[in-house]
C-alpha cells in the first residue's frame, strides 16, 4: 500500500532514489509506494562488473508499470552510474573495462525508454586533470556515436570533494561539455549537498541566485537535466560528502525553499538521496521509506510558503534542532582534521580516528550517490 499518494497538480517533479531488487520493474512500485513523480535507480548491481543482462520479461513489465502508474520514464527517471565506473581513468584496460560497463546501462536506458543516465565523472589520480577530462570527453563522444544508445543524455553529476576529484568545480563540468560532439547527449545533475561542501552557496536566496547565476555563465542552464537533493551533514565548503535529511543539515530548510521555487527547475527530476536508515528500539538498524514520502510532502508544501510565515518558521526551528547533535558532531571532526592539516600531522592518533569516522560515514552514505 502507498505510504503516501501523489500530490495532484504539484509543480515538482520530485521523488528518490528507489530499490531495484528483484528487477527494475519494482522501481515503479517503489516510487509509487512514497508518493514520488520521479525517481533514481540502479539499472543493475552498482558493485559489481558482471551482470546478467535485462531480461525482456523485466522489460515489459517496466512497461506495463510505467502505463499503469502514468509515469513517463523519459521525463521522470534518473539512473545512477556504478560506482566501479571511473571514466577518467587511462589506463587501457581499466579503460576498456569501464566503458563497457557504462555503455551497458546506456543500452539498458535506451531499451526502457529513459533519456537521462547520471553518473561521476570519474578521478584523475593516473593522469593529469587535463588529460582525465579530454579522456571522460572521449569516452562520453565514443558511447553517443553508437546507435545502441539512442538519444539517451550522459548527465555529469556535480562533485562535493577537489583533489583529483574531476566534477567539484562548475569549470571541469564547463571544460568536459566544451569537447563533446553531440551537445545535445550531455548534461548536469546539481547535488545540493555536493556543491554546497564545494563551495557553492544556496543558503540564503542572493546566494542561491548568485551560484545559479554562477552556473548558467560557467556551464549553462540549458545543461540542467536533473538534481539531487540532499542537506549536507558537513558545513560549508568543507569538500565531504555527507548526505542529511531535508532542514536538518548545515543547508537548512531555506536552501530548499530557494530550490521549489525556482520556476526555471519546475520539471526537471528531483531525487531525495538522504539517509532513512533508523535504529529500531531492539537495536537492529532498519530502512524506513516513510521519510522519503514525508520529504517529498514537504518539498511539495514548500512552494509558494511564506519564508516569514509561523508555518515556515516552526518547521525550519523543528528540522534544524533534529539535525543539531549530528552537525556538532560532524563539525567537530573537520575542525580537528583541519587542525591536524595546519600542525602537520599525517592522519595519526586522535586524527586518524577521525578520519576513519568520516570513512565509516561516507561509506554509509556512498550508495545514494
Amino acid at each position: 500500500m502507498p505510504l503516501a499518494a501523489r500530490t495532484v497538480g504539484s509543480q515538482l517533479l520530485v521523488g528518490a532514489h528507489v530499490s531495484a531488487a528483484g528487477g527494475v520493474q519494482n522501481t515503479i512500485a517503489n516510487c509509487v509506494r512514497i508518493g514520488g513523480n520521479a525517481f533514481a535507480l540502479f539499472l543493475k548491481s552498482q558493485r559489481k562488473w558482471n551482470n546478467p543482462p535485462l531480461s525482456e520479461e523485466h522489460l515489459k513489465l517496466f512497461q506495463g508499470a510505467c502505463k499503469t502508474h502514468n509515469i513517463e520514464p523519459s521525463k521522470t527517471a534518473v539512473p545512477h552510474g556504478s560506482y566501479l565506473v571511473n571514466l577518467a581513468h587511462t589506463d587501457a584496460d581499466r579503460t576498456t573495462q569501464a566503458y563497457n560497463c557504462f555503455l551497458d546501462d546506456l543500452t539498458r536506458c535506451h531499451k526502457l525508454g529513459i533519456k537521462l543516465y547520471n553518473f561521476h565523472p570519474g578521478n584523475s589520480a593516473s593522469s593529469t586533470r587535463e588529460e582525465a577530462i579530454a579522456h571522460i570527453a572521449g569516452n562520453l563522444n565514443r558511447a553517443h556515436a553508437d546507435e545502441t544508445t539512442g538519444s539517451v543524455i550522459t548527465v555529469l553529476e556535480t562533485m562535493a570533494t577537489l583533489g583529483n576529484t574531476v566534477g567539484g568545480t562548475f569549470e571541469d563540468l564547463a571544460a568536459i561539455i566544451a569537447l563533446i560532439t553531440d551537445k545535445s547527449r550531455v548534461g548536469i545533475c546539481i547535488d545540493t549537498c555536493h556543491v554546497f561542501a564545494a563551495g557553492y552557496d544556496l543558503r540564503t536566496l542572493e546566494a542561491f541566485k548568485a551560484t545559479v547565476e554562477k552556473f548558467d555563465q560557467t556551464v549553462g542552464f540549458k545543461y540542467l537535466k536533473a538534481l539531487h537533493v540532499n542537506d549536507s551533514k558537513a558545513p560549508f565548503a568543507s569538500y565531504r560528502d555527507l548526505h542529511a535529511n531535508i532542514g536538518t543539515g548545515f543547508l537548512g530548510l531555506r536552501a530548499f525553499h530557494n530550490l521549489v521555487n525556482e520556476p526555471r527547475l519546475w520539471g526537471l527530476p528531483m531525487v531525495l538521496e538522504t539517509p532513512i536508515e533508523v535504529v529500531t528500539s531492539d537495536g537492529k538498524k532498519s530502512e524506513d521509506e516513510g521519510i522519503y514520502a514525508r520529504e517529498i510532502k514537504l518539498l511539495e508544501s514548500l512552494v509558494g510558503m511564506d519564508v516569514e510565515s509561523k508555518e515556515f518558521l516552526d518547521l525550519e526551528k523543528n528540522l534544524h534542532a533534529q539535525g543539531a547533535k549530528e552537525r556538532e558532531r560532524v563539525q567537530d571532526q573537520v575542525t580537528r582534521k583541519d587542525k591536524a592539516v595546519k600542525e602537520g600531522k599525517k592522519g595519526k592518533g586522535k586524527g586518524k580516528k577521525s578520519k576513519n569516522n568520516e570513512a565509516n560515514d561516507e561509506e554509509d552514505l556512498s550508495e545514494s550517490g
